[in-house]
């Protein structure tokens, strides 16, 4: 599904190098989970992924179903099935969720040669997959993320991953700011949407998430590569042990 090599990357104004040899690949209907200290690259690789703007790419490449994605631009990854969920999603006043959704869906079925969905075809799809997510009829409402608590801004960016339906799931620290209960709602969001033909990939400072989604392979990346790979039991592992000994284990 995903595939990265030897990616470099860095910030275009400065040009300092960020993700130094980043190797990865995530096969059809996996979770990946990516654990590591503040400033070791996780954000920076799901904004590399996603096409955007402030950063270059030096080196490596990136494919996703065997297309390189680095040519293409934000909105040709999105019809390809790349979707990134925000570490802090934005408001947008005025611009109903409904519509911004309708209007998103659409656009990616024009772009794939499929036939725009109607307002009724779209209400029933949304409805649906709200009640599987309880997402409240009241948040489909309001203008997009606007006055949302931190958990239904969450569940709002996991509603849109339904509805789009991608192939590729950059989930950048979706449980960052959360509760234990909006935690544990947004990871039964994530698992209803688990299975063949979508894998995701979960960044994340903390363990706790992956109490509730748990993940088939788990990374750890510090100073811009992945240093050790393993299963669920590595993350108990760092939350035991902390970043520290494998910054060390590094130097």
């Amino acid at each position: 599904m995903l595939r990265i090599s030897n990616l470099h990357a860095a910030l275009e104004d400065e040009m300092k190098p960020i993700l130094n040899g980043l190797d990865l690949c995530v096969k059809d209907g996996e979770v990946h989970a990516i654990m590591g200290p503040n400033g070791s690259g996780k954000s920076t690789l799901s904004y590399v992924l996603s096409g955007r703007e402030g950063y270059v790419v030096t080196g490596g490449q990136v494919e996703l179903d065997g297309r390189d994605i680095l040519e293409m631009e934000p909105e040709e990854r999105a019809v390809a099935g790349l979707f990134l969920a925000f570490q802090y999603p934005v408001e947008i006043p005025g611009v109903g969720n409904m519509t911004f959704m309708r209007t998103a869906l659409n656009a990616l079925r024009k772009a794939r040669g499929l036939p725009e969905r109607s307002a009724a075809e779209f209400l029933r799809l949304v409805r649906s997959k709200a009640k599987q997510l309880h997402v409240s009829p009241d948040m489909l409402k309001r203008p997009v993320n606007y006055g949302f608590s931190g958990g239904e801004k969450k569940r709002n960016e996991i509603l849109q991953m339904a509805i789009l339906e991608p192939k590729m799931c950059i989930l950048d620290e979706t449980d960052s700011g959360l509760d234990i209960d909006a935690v544990r709602q947004v990871a039964a969001g994530v698992n209803s949407l688990r299975g063949p033909g979508r894998s995701i990939l979960l960044i994340t400072h903390y363990q706790r998430l992956l109490n509730y989604v748990e993940p088939d392979v788990v990374h750890i990346l510090v100073d811009g590569r992945i240093v050790e790979t393993g299963g669920p039991e590595l993350a108990l592992k760092v939350e035991d042990t902390g970043y520290n000994a494998l910054q060390a284990c590094e130097a």
